[in-house]
């Protein structure tokens, strides 16, 4: 008799069970990102038009401006879709550079160990002594503020601290017995930390580049609300803050619309940073796993 047994169905996809926080962080980004990739054509008016010469205009005038003009008469509006464009995507390409180099550097570190970890640990522990925003500030003064130039000085603070992360895990994985079984096998080193290492690193990994995501907008927008940043006619949020700080005197005598212009890029900066946090703390949870140890900064 013919064996007519069928075998079970594999399981359907289904979404991730985030939860409602969950899903509004991530129609958080997703709203930002599409912001980020449209700007020109969302943006009412060019960042840099002066569309009134009165500061802190509420826009009801000839100009309609949604949110009202800032201490130039540009509108906010306009200015804090441009300025998600580069507060966001500087920070993110800083985050990436920070994890080809800190990840790279850490794992041969941790891989070959011995003389080449000491010195390699000893020059970023150099580094991680400082603190982040005096070095930010050193590395800026030095070198200037240009878009590139916040790119590689945040690119590379932050790579130190990946480095510690990506160093310790290659550390802790490389004594794992399933590592033991490669080797004993003859499997080339590379072969290990492609099959092996980086696999087990994946989810540590991908947590720490969403904090170290957050710890880029806070940087770049710090250095730009300190003037060394982001610099005029680009806008970017850390630097409409520090711009429109004056608003906040008009509040008695124009209304609370005038100060939507510092207090919206700070809102802005807030909802980014808190949804990142909250999938990255869904991410961890969901590994089952305590990096917390690991995550210092």
């Amino acid at each position: 008799m013919s064996d007519t047994s069928i075998s079970p169905a594999p399981s359907k996809w289904h979404l991730p069970e985030l939860g409602f926080l969950g899903w509004m962080s991530v129609g958080i980004l997703v709203f930002w990102a599409f912001v980020v990739i449209f700007a020109p054509w969302i943006a009412p008016y060019e960042e840099s038009t002066i569309l009134t010469e009165k500061s802190f205009d509420p826009g009801d005038g000839s100009a309609f401006m949604l949110l009202g003009s800032d201490y130039l008469g540009r509108d906010v509006l306009s200015r804090l879709i441009y300025g998600a464009r580069v507060t966001l995507g500087l920070a993110f390409a800083a985050t990436v550079l920070a994890f080809v180099l800190g990840v790279t550097l850490g794992f041969v570190a941790g891989i070959l160990g011995g003389r080449t970890d000491d010195i390699m640990s000893r020059i970023n522990d150099a580094f991680v002594s400082f603190p982040s925003i005096m070095l930010a500030l050193i590395l800026v003064s030095a070198f200037g503020s240009s878009l590139w130039l916040l790119v590689l000085t945040i690119g590379f603070i932050e790579a130190t601290r990946v480095y510690r992360i990506a160093r310790s895990l290659a550390q802790n994985i490389m004594v794992m017995d399933f590592v033991e079984v490669s080797r004993a096998r003859g499997e080339s080193l590379w072969w290990i930390l492609k099959n092996d290492v980086l696999p087990s690193a994946f989810v540590p990994l991908s947590t720490d580049f969403g904090l170290r995501f957050t710890y880029s907008i806070l940087l770049l927008s710090s250095l730009s609300f300190l003037g060394l940043g982001v610099q005029p006619p680009l806008s970017d949020w850390g630097s409409m803050v520090k711009e429109n700080m004056a608003a906040l005197n008009y509040v008695l005598f124009y209304g609370l619309k005038v100060a939507l212009a510092p207090l919206l890029p700070a809102v802005c900066i807030f909802s980014v940073t808190l949804a990142n946090n909250l999938l990255v703390d869904w991410n961890l949870s969901r590994s089952q796993k305590d990096i917390s140890g690991e995550l210092i900064a």
